[in-house]
């Protein structure tokens, strides 16, 4: 049997990437650059591929997300990225620290033409085969999306 983390309820030998980042826009911007940067040592995909920019796009605006509608001052965010073995897949996850603040899906209010944001979760949608959201204590939420990657 395999072993399990109790947190996630994922195999421990699933490769993962873990990162603690400051809860600012620096932070969002890193989180992007790490997650392109496993995703190429895991794949060996150049840095320029769709699958690449795929990545950064969703984890980017799921970080951004998480600095602005997800922070508390002083609390930091959390990005994982698993490469679970159904072939074809990456995982990205965020974890903030505003679990009483979920996100809204961009289906169920579509946004006026003149806004300057709110299309963020529209292009996560688009980007990532499937997305979601979890609260699993009373302390955080996780955003995730999965991205299609050639296998």
């Amino acid at each position: 049997m395999r072993s399990q983390n109790s947190a996630t309820g994922r195999p421990t030998d699933v490769p993962h990437f873990t990162a603690r980042l400051s809860g600012t826009r620096r932070g969002a911007r890193l989180a992007r650059r790490l997650a392109v940067q496993q995703f190429t040592e895991w794949t060996g995909l150049p840095y320029d591929c769709d699958a690449a920019h795929a990545v950064a796009l969703v984890t980017n605006e799921l970080a951004t997300n998480a600095v602005t509608h997800g922070s508390v001052p002083g609390r930091d965010f959390r990005l994982t990225l698993f490469l679970p073995p159904e072939p074809g897949v990456v995982r990205i996850e965020v974890t903030d620290t505003r679990p009483e603040r979920l996100p809204r899906h961009p289906a169920a209010e579509p946004m006026p033409p003149d806004a300057l944001s709110g299309r963020g979760l529209l292009l996560v949608a688009v980007y990532a085969r499937r997305w979601g959201c979890e609260v699993r204590d009373a302390f955080t939420k996780t955003v995730w999306a999965e991205v299609t990657r050639p296998s």
